[in-house]
């Protein structure tokens, strides 16, 4: 796994605050390319790539959340300004993998993100052997990849096909999380939709228990994908956390 994990949407040199941002299961982190213009020229917005996706397609799959982790980690902290600000965004499988980033980048090397930020995210502990499902089972799989109600005029069979792959591969590396159960200091949101059923405002009550600071819950209109379609309001709530 030899290419970058970080993906940066902006040109020049690192601004004064960093949003890093993580995408759902089975997707790339190319989805946020146009987040840059929204959120404004003091923020550097940047991706989060994991292996067999996008650029890193011909690449093999990533072999565990830990080690996935500890690659972003050795990528961020040597590109991320020292007086700089981060703020961390996690969509779905992303939120987890926001949350473990933010958790190591804090008690490894003392330095706690502004903000995580989850959506459509159930909490860590609930992460725990669910997976399995989907890794096994075609039929649950393919009904997540429905929910994003993707164009059939834009997706043929192969593409369907290799979404599918990605998506399992996703499901798979879920099953390595190791739990852990420590509260951050870091400001941390939990935001869903109002008509997602997977991720429900019952689960996003859950990660209060994992906030040592400020916890907040919000809801927006729209399903599991909400972010997708409502990008000026999203990146809008992010921006309280820099401005």
């Amino acid at each position: 796994m030899s290419g970058s994990w970080l993906v940066p949407f902006h040109q020049g040199a690192p601004r004064p605050v960093t949003l890093l941002c993580l995408a759902p299961a089975g997707a790339g982190c190319g989805q946020y390319r146009s987040w840059q213009a929204v959120a404004g020229e003091e923020v550097s917005v940047v991706g989060v790539q994991l292996p067999g996706r996008e650029r890193r397609w011909a690449e093999p799959p990533a072999i565990g959340v830990t080690q996935a982790v500890t690659a972003v980690l050795e990528e961020l902290k040597a590109t991320l300004p020292p007086d700089g600000s981060l703020v961390v965004f996690g969509q779905s499988f992303g939120g987890l993998l926001g949350y473990e980033i933010t958790r190591r980048l804090g008690l490894e090397y003392d330095r706690w993100p502004r903000a995580l930020v989850v959506a459509g995210c159930r909490p860590p502990h609930m992460w725990v052997g669910a997976g399995r499902g989907l890794a096994d089972d075609g039929a649950e799989l393919a009904k997540l990849l429905d929910v994003r109600a993707l164009d059939e005029d834009d997706l043929d069979e192969d593409s369907r096909e290799l979404m599918l792959d990605v998506l399992r591969q996703d499901a798979r590396l879920s099953l390595t999380y190791d739990h852990h159960a420590a509260a951050i200091p870091s400001t941390l949101e939990a935001w869903g939709g109002e008509s997602d059923a997977t991720v429900t405002s019952a689960h996003l009550d859950g990660w209060g228990a994992y906030a040592a600071a400020a916890f907040r819950k919000r809801m927006f209109p729209g399903g599991h994908y909400f972010c997708l379609d409502r990008t000026g309001e999203v990146v809008a709530g992010l921006r309280r956390h820099w401005s």
